[in-house]
């Protein structure tokens, strides 16, 4: 009367409860595995379940093995999508470019299920506080819909909150007739101001990445060409991540391998390459011959529920950096109890021993080579900020409305890097993801290609120095840079419309089109006759 599931998902501990509650049995009689999973981004936190748990009623019933396998189709339409929301507001502001007030009331279609709707609210807000509104007054309802429920992605909120501060942004730098990168400098944050807004600690960032200097670039082709516009815009972000309890448990084999289970999922987000790194430093601190090869001896294997017990939800972030700071904690345990055999060893060798020789003494003596810690973060703060500003340049088809990223420069705040090529990875990844959010993913568009990626894309990774809270210094990377693309549709096409108007997402070729007004008789006639009398 047991059963053994697996799951590709984000939250095996999850499931294992609901199967267990689906068919009636205890929770001891009930194994989740999870392999690798083939990217998640949310979609395989809740909605995994519904599959996992047929599955397993199906072969409680017929008692035999069962498969189930959701084509693409079927599994994008149970994701639900991300939340559709209707945002109405009122913003306060002075001559002097400071805003001094904003009232916001937000619906939010939460579908016929709650799911994880409400975690919308809080990580909205928290994408707005980047800004200093002053006053700031907000009213949220998650309204039940006849519609599907929606999932949580990739960036839920922080996405849908930096796109709502921007547009505000936008039409008040319109109101005054000022650039809106004028206004973001005027309303961000100092740091006192920061710290009123976020409790934790707040370094402020400040770049340029040679943005005067390119807006005078961008206007001189705009006045030399008639049919292709371009446009630029810097956009800053400040993220909010937590850090949750992770477990974690090191064995070392008799030939001096090494196994290694953590809580979390390794979803292509590079976490097995990260806790086989922090393994590895960990124990090469024991100094023994051969300690710098541990790379090759470490395998880091599939999460088992009942091997692994109060397993995390893989994402927000930092469960890479939970699952090393776990590892880590039990390798100081093995090497607390190596340490006195090792000194003992060399006493008697009169010289330096060999990893192996090490291992296969422990062995002999019955020293306890398997630790296993819960990584815990109640001395340090649950929650960190992360930093970043990205400037992107912009080329707008007059005629199609294609449009096309010619160069995009990212400046972001990783703490010191835990691994710099994955986490490059992650923040390039996550821009092109946002980029085809704002500005090409409708239901008859396709997803980002290869020719959706800024010609020029240049990242930055700022090395902030040391943080003695985090996890050797390190910081997230997974989902802060996708809220940067929101700066590709704040540019402007000033082709006969009004100074202010409100640039829709996806900003797909055919709603660029419109927008320029070139498709309208009227609106090309009056534009043709402007750019006549100014030549």
């Amino acid at each position: 009367n047991s059963i053994l599931v697996y799951s590709s998902c984000q939250t095996p501990q999850y499931v294992h409860s609901t199967v267990a509650a689906c068919l009636g049995i205890s929770e001891k009689k009930v194994s989740i595995i999870t392999r690798r999973v083939g990217g998640g981004f949310g979609g395989k936190a809740v909605k995994a379940m519904p599959v996992a748990t047929a599955c397993a009623v199906a072969a409680n019933k017929l008692q035999r093995p069962v498969r189930t396998y959701v084509n693409r189709k079927t599994d994008m339409i149970m994701t639900g999508g991300r939340h559709p929301m209707k945002i109405t507001y009122n913003v306060g502001f002075r001559s002097t470019r400071k805003i001094t007030a904003l009232e916001l009331e937000i619906l939010i279609d939460a579908g016929a299920t709650l799911g994880l709707s409400m975690l919308m609210p809080s990580n909205i807000i928290g994408a707005l506080k980047k800004y200093n509104w002053g006053a700031l007054s907000f009213d949220f309802k998650l309204c039940k819909t006849n519609l599907l429920s929606k999932a949580i992605m990739r960036a839920p909120g922080d996405v849908q909150g930096t796109y709502i501060a921007e547009s505000i942004i936008k039409n008040v730098a319109s109101s005054l007739s000022l650039e809106a990168d004028t206004i973001r400098k005027i309303n961000l944050h100092t740091y006192e101001s920061l710290a009123l807004f976020y409790k934790d600690g707040a370094d402020k960032l400040g770049v340029s990445l040679n943005f005067e200097d390119r807006i005078s670039s961008v206007r001189a082709f705009n006045e030399s060409n008639i049919w292709r516009k371009r446009g630029i815009s810097r956009v800053p972000i400040t993220y909010e991540v937590s850090m949750f309890a992770t477990p974690g448990r090191v064995s070392v084999l008799s030939d001096g391998s090494i196994v290694v289970e953590v809580g979390g999922i390794e979803l292509g987000q590079g976490l097995w390459t990260k806790v086989k790194q922090m393994n590895g430093y960990a124990l090469g601190l024991l100094q023994c011959n051969g300690t710098e090869e541990l790379m090759g001896k470490i395998r880091v294997v599939q999460s088992d529920t009942l091997s692994m017990v109060q397993g995390i939800f893989t994402g927000g972030s930092t469960t890479s950096e939970g699952s090393c700071a776990a590892v880590r904690l039990c390798c100081e345990t093995l090497v607390e109890r190596l340490k006195p055999l090792k000194t003992t060893l060399m006493e008697k060798s009169g010289g330096s021993i060999s990893w192996n020789e090490l291992i296969s003494q422990a062995y002999a003596q019955s020293v306890n080579l398997s630790a296993s810690d819960l990584y815990t973060p109640e001395e340090t703060p649950t929650k960190y900020l992360n930093y970043g500003v990205a400037v992107s340049e912009v080329e707008v088809d007059l005629v199609t409305g294609k449009t096309t990223v010619l160069q995009t420069d990212i400046l972001y705040d990783c703490g010191n890097s835990l691994n710099l090529a994955i986490d490059l990875g992650q923040i390039e990844g996550a821009f092109v993801q946002g980029l085809g959010f704002f500005m090409l993913e409708e239901q008859h568009m396709d997803i980002p290609t290869i020719d959706t990626i800024p010609r020029q894309f240049n990242v930055e990774i700022l090395n902030s120095g040391c943080h003695e809270k985090r996890v050797l210094s390190s910081k997230a990377s997974g989902e802060p840079l996708l809220l940067l693309a929101a700066l590709l549709r704040m540019w402007k096409c000033e082709v006969g419309l009004d100074s202010m108007f409100q640039l829709p997402v996806p900003a797909t070729m055919s709603v660029v089109k419109e927008l320029c007004g070139l498709n309208i008789v009227k609106s090309y006639l009056e534009w043709k006759l402007r750019v006549t009398s100014r030549s």
